[in-house]
């Protein structure tokens, strides 16, 4: 183990969340040393790959105003949603738009210079502000140049977090951490701490997200004693490419595309007369479910059922400029020219409304810890989430978080860290003794194939007792399977040693998804329970709290915070 090292403030992930959290921190307090701390180079996050747009009000004075985003996030949400977060969402992001404009975001313009919105699902007015059909790799692009400004902002490429550290009375202190270029093992001591990961959706086999997408930094937290929250809500993204997952953004349907079933039906209409292919996720999501389980889908040529999205009524000057993006992946990966034919897509895993328990500023159960972005829950979005409000929330939440943390570093920058080193020892043993050195005769990525297939089948848009039950079983079955060794010995660049130590974390927090899903006896948003297809306010209004244990996860529950909207039915 080499010498220790030390920032005031350390953060962990480098998307769109890790990056405003670090420039909050630097511009709140110049003279603090800021650490991000990354498991890949900071470009290739997985924030890059956003497409659509970013939710904000801009424009009261043509009929928006904060209101309307703050009721539609909380009805988009199965009013799952604490209603004081949303509204610090709304209330803020328009700043945030601004900022990013100052900084040199090139977003998509009106013919008279203003930023430009496009319509997106749930929402009642146009507030999903875009730059094409790229605007997280833009965000990324100038929040990054941002931070290169700031000299106290350091960077940490290709650094495994593996272990959150506190001093023995639930103070953050710091980090354990394996640099991938030397194999090294390091411990970070840090006053304040900010958790931002991001999403694990790689948890599914049929996904958007990059492969780095896995649960360590959720993980990390529910080790150290935080709980992970309403994990059982995750949000399947309408249009998702076959076989890849790759995203077709909702900007697509934003700009008028149709969903179609094998009769050249907008089906959309038998489900939400209103919005049609403008509803939340989740209710679109179950219709395309329902059209297919009726017979009216299309066959894959690899053999998976799939609808189609329809953008050939829309002019190919339009799709060159806000839909560039899409056209490629549609050519690159479906051999599909989506100016001419339709796109065979399905619902595909996109987002974790779950994440670290966390208060409406970030903090975590832990002092001198937050958690911000995907990664986190401050139950902005409940049981499901509206399209263009994550990377909002990311914004907003990076600004709130890194302020916080530099202000609480300020106020102890005096204070020793003291790290037990028991700690130390036993994440030393873990890592080494029970995963790098440990033996066994299973295959470590079958484990992990067999693990996701199963996610794919039995926690998918619609699910019940008996998935459930036998998808929990399996989780378990393959947990006690011998394989956690690594064959690759070599100590640097060891992604063999990387993806094992993400396995052991897809492992444990499959395993809460699955028993807050069994759980959670009702329907709501994302959660869909054949078994109990009603939404169920008396038993079920009340966010899933999930704690380490070693048997298995203990479950909880935490009251949502309503401020002035009483849960109705949803219609779209």
């Amino acid at each position: 183990m080499t010498d220790n090292l030390y920032h005031d403030v350390v953060i962990i992930g480098s998307g769109l969340a890790g990056l405003r959290a670090a420039i909050s921190c630097a511009e709140t307090n110049k003279k603090l040393s800021i650490g991000v701390i990354s498991k890949v180079q900071v470009m290739r996050s997985h924030s890059v790959s956003a497409e659509g747009g970013t939710a904000a009000v801009l424009f009261e004075d043509e009929g928006d105003n904060k209101d309307s985003h703050i009721y539609d996030t909380i009805r988009g949400s199965d009013f799952l949603a604490d209603q004081d977060v949303a509204e610090l969402l709304v209330r803020q992001m328009p700043d945030e738009i601004y900022k990013l404009d100052d900084w040199g975001m090139p977003w998509s313009r009106k013919t008279d210079g203003r930023i430009d919105q496009r319509h997106f699902g749930g929402y009642s007015f146009p507030r999903a502000t875009y730059a094409q059909d790229k605007v997280g790799f833009y965000e990324m692009q100038t929040l990054y140049d941002t931070c290169l400004k700031f000299d106290n902002i350091h960077f940490y490429n290709e650094w495994f977090c593996t272990s959150i550290l506190d001093d023995g009375n639930n103070n953050f202190a710091g980090l354990t951490v394996i640099e991938m270029k030397s194999g090294d093992f390091l411990i970070v001591k840090a006053l304040a701490g900010i958790i931002c990961t991001g999403g694990a959706g790689r948890m599914y086999s049929f996904s958007t997200y990059a492969y780095s997408s896995t649960p360590d930094g959720l993980d990390m937290a529910y080790r150290a004693g935080l709980a992970l929250k309403d994990m059982e809500f995750v949000q399947f993204h309408p249009t998702g490419i076959i076989p890849s997952g790759i995203l077709i953004t909702e900007g697509a349907r934003g700009e008028g595309g149709y969903l179609i079933n094998n009769q050249g039906e907008r089906f959309m209409k038998r489900y939400a007369p209103k919005n049609m292919e403008l509803a939340p996720r989740d209710v679109v999501s179950r219709s395309m479910m329902m059209e297919m389980q009726e017979g009216r889908g299309f066959v894959h040529e690899t053999g998976v059922e799939c609808l189609k999205l329809d953008l050939t009524h829309i002019s190919e000057d339009r799709i060159k400029e806000r839909l560039a993006g899409i056209r490629e992946i549609g050519i690159k990966f479906s051999g599909v020219d989506i100016v001419n034919e339709p796109i065979e897509i399905r619902p595909v895993c996109h987002y974790m409304m779950g994440g670290i328990h966390t208060d409406i500023d970030g903090r975590t159960e832990m002092d001198g810890l937050w958690a911000a972005g995907e990664a986190a829950c401050n139950s902005t979005h409940g049981a499901n989430r509206l399209g263009a409000n994550s990377t909002s929330e990311c914004l907003v939440w990076g600004k709130i978080t890194g302020m916080l943390a530099a202000g609480y570093a300020h106020t102890h920058l005096n204070s020793t860290i003291d790290i037990p080193n028991d700690k130390i020892l036993l994440e030393e043993k873990r890592i080494y003794d029970g995963i790098f050195r440990g033996t066994g005769n299973v295959n470590p990525y079958e484990v992990k194939k067999e693990l996701t297939d199963m996610m794919d089948k039995n926690a998918y848009v619609f699910r019940n007792e008996d998935g459930l039950t036998d998808g929990l079983k399996k989780a378990r079955e393959l947990s006690k399977l011998a394989w956690n060794h690594v064959d690759d010995k070599a100590k640097e660049y060891n992604t063999n040693f990387v993806n094992v130590m993400e396995l052991d974390s897809i492992l444990r927090v499959s395993e809460i998804i699955l028993m807050g899903a069994l759980n959670r006896k009702e329907s709501r948003g994302a959660h869909s329970r054949t078994d109990y297809p009603n939404r169920d306010d008396i038993n079920f209004l009340k966010h899933t709290l999930a704690y380490y244990n070693k048997a298995e996860p203990r479950l909880a529950w935490h009251p949502v915070k309503f401020t002035q909207y009483a849960p109705v039915e949803r219609k779209y």
